[in-house]
C-alpha cells in the first residue's frame, strides 16, 4: 500500500462519491462507505487519517456516525470534515459541537476542498507529532528521575559507610594521645588531625541533613548555643589562612571588642550553626586582601541574635542578585557553588534569615540571624 495519507468518504450518494475520488484520488489514498456501518466497519479495519462525511443517509444520519466515531478509543483523533448540502447555521453548529472539525458546503469547490484537507491533515500531524515528543519527554524525566534517585541512595550509603572508619580514627586518635608523652608541638598537631577527622564527619553528618532540608523532612532539634565558642573554634581551624594573608578576626559584641569568658548565645543546632559559621568565615578570609581583616560583628535585635562578617573583597556584580542560588560560582577553579547556597538554607532550617551586601568602596558584608534562646 502506498505512503499517501488515507480518507474514508462517507456518502450515500454514487454522483458525490464519483465526485470526491476525481478531486482527490491523485493525491490520496481513498476509502469508500455508502452507509454509517461500513463507515464504522472500515475505521474499525484501517488506520484513517480523515473522514469526509455526508449528514443525509438512511439509516444512521451522519451526526450519529460522527458521534460514535467520537465516543470510540481508536478514532476519537481522527478529524471529520462535513461535507452536504444541508448548510443551515443550526447544523453547521451542531456538527461542530458533536467533535466533526470543519464544515464543508455544496456543490463543491475542488479547491477548497483540497486546501480544507491539506489543512486538517497538517493539524492532525502537528498533534501526532507534539503526542510522541510529550511521550519522549516523559520517558526521559522518567529516566532522570530514576537516575537521581539512584545517586541520592549511593549517596546515603557512601555517607553510612564513611562514619565507621571515621569514628574509629577519631577514637584512636584520643587513645594515642592519651597513652603517649607529646610536647607541645606534636599535641598541637595531634589535635588538629583529631579535629579534621571530626570536620570531615560533621560534612558527612552535615550532607544528610541538607539533604532532608532539600526535601522537606528535616526536623530541627535546636539548644542554646553559644556562637562566640562557636566562632573561636572555626578561627583555630582557620589559623595557617590566617598567618598566610598577614590578616586576624576581629570580633565584636554589641560593637565592643569581645572579652575572654563572653558568651552570645542563639536557639540552634550545633552542627548546622558550625557548618553556617565555617563556610562563611572561610570565604571571608579567602576574599579580604592581604594584610586586612575580617570583622565579626554580634549584636541582639527583636528577639534575634545578629552576626554580621564583614571583609574588603568584593562579589563580582554578575553574581550578586543569585549569590545565595545553588551552584552559583565565579573565579574559583574548585568552588561548586554550595558554600553560600548551604549557609542560606542553614540559616533559613534553624527559622533565621540571610542577606548579603557587596560594592567596590564598602567591601562585602554577610548578614544572618537566628533565634534567641526561649526565656
Amino acid at each position: 500500500m502506498d505512503n499517501k495519507p488515507k480518507l474514508l468518504i462517507v456518502d450515500d450518494l454514487p454522483s458525490n462519491i464519483r465526485l470526491m475520488t476525481a478531486i482527490l484520488a491523485s493525491d490520496y489514498h481513498l476509502f469508500v462507505a455508502t452507509s454509517g456501518q461500513a463507515a464504522l466497519a472500515i475505521v474499525q479495519q484501517h488506520t484513517i487519517d480523515l473522514v469526509l462525511l455526508d449528514l443525509l443517509m438512511p439509516e444512521m444520519d451522519g451526526f450519529e456516525v460522527c458521534r460514535r466515531l467520537q465516543l470510540a478509543e481508536h478514532s476519537r483523533h481522527i478529524p471529520i470534515i462535513i461535507v452536504t448540502a444541508q448548510n443551515s447555521v443550526a447544523e453547521e453548529t451542531r456538527a461542530l459541537a458533536m467533535g466533526a472539525v470543519d464544515f464543508i458546503s455544496k456543490p463543491l469547490s475542488p479547491p477548497v476542498v483540497l486546501a480544507r484537507i491539506q489543512t486538517h491533515l497538517g493539524l492532525k500531524h502537528s498533534r501526532e507529532l507534539l503526542a510522541m515528543q510529550s511521550r519522549e519527554l516523559a520517558k526521559q524525566n522518567e529516566q532522570l528521575l530514576q537516575a537521581s534517585q539512584m545517586r541520592d541512595d549511593v549517596e546515603r550509603i557512601m555517607r553510612h559507610d564513611l562514619k565507621a572508619p571515621l569514628n574509629a580514627m577519631i577514637g584512636f586518635l584520643d587513645i594515642l594521645q592519651q597513652s603517649l608523652e607529646l610536647d607541645q608541638e606534636q599535641s598541637e598537631m595531634f589535635y588538629l588531625v583529631s579535629q579534621g577527622a571530626q570536620t570531615l564527619l560533621n560534612m558527612i553528618n552535615l550532607s544528610m541533613e541538607l539533604f532532608r532540608i532539600e526535601q522537606g523532612t528535616f526536623r530541627l532539634d535546636a539548644a542554646a548555643l553559644d556562637l562566640l565558642g562557636l566562632l573561636r573554634r572555626q578561627e583555630s581551624f582557620l589559623k595557617r589562612s590566617l598567618q598566610l594573608k598577614g590578616s586576624r578576626i576581629c570580633l565584636l559584641l554589641e560593637k565592643e571588642e569581645v572579652c575572654s569568658g563572653q558568651h552570645f548565645w542563639v536557639y540552634g543546632e550545633e552542627l548546622l550553626c558550625e557548618s553556617l559559621l565555617g563556610n562563611l568565615l572561610k570565604n571571608a578570609v579567602e576574599a579580604t586582601p592581604m594584610q586586612q581583616p575580617v570583622t565579626i560583628s554580634l549584636w541582639q535585635e527583636g528577639g534575634m541574635g545578629w552576626v554580621s562578617i564583614h571583609n574588603q573583597g568584593m562579589v563580582p556584580a554578575e553574581i550578586r542578585h543569585i549569590f545565595f542560588n545553588k551552584y552559583v560560582t565565579y573565579g574559583k577553579s574548585k568552588g561548586i557553588g554550595l558554600g553560600a547556597y548551604s549557609a542560606r538554607l542553614l540559616t533559613q532550617a534553624q527559622g533565621g534569615s540571610i542577606a548579603m551586601h557587596s560594592s567596590e568602596s564598602e567591601g562585602t558584608t554577610i548578614l544572618f540571624s537566628l533565634p534567641l534562646p526561649p526565656q
